[in-house]
């Protein structure tokens, strides 16, 4: 199964707690902390949620 490469380029402070949610949701704990994730559509709709704070790559 292919696994996407999740990187938190933008800090979550003042964002809605949903988005802050999600964010902690996928593993991310602060700034240019990154993770490897499975790519199922699951991830990719928590992905497009905070698409604004992530950079992504597909290993």
């Amino acid at each position: 199964m292919t696994k996407l490469k999740i990187t938190q380029v933008r800090s979550a402070i003042g964002l809605p707690k949903d988005q802050k949610a999600t964010v902690r949701a996928l593993g991310l704990k602060r700034m240019n902390d990154t993770v490897e994730q499975d790519d199922t559509p699951a991830i990719r709709g928590m992905v497009f949620k905070i698409k604004h704070l992530v950079r992504v790559d597909e290993v």
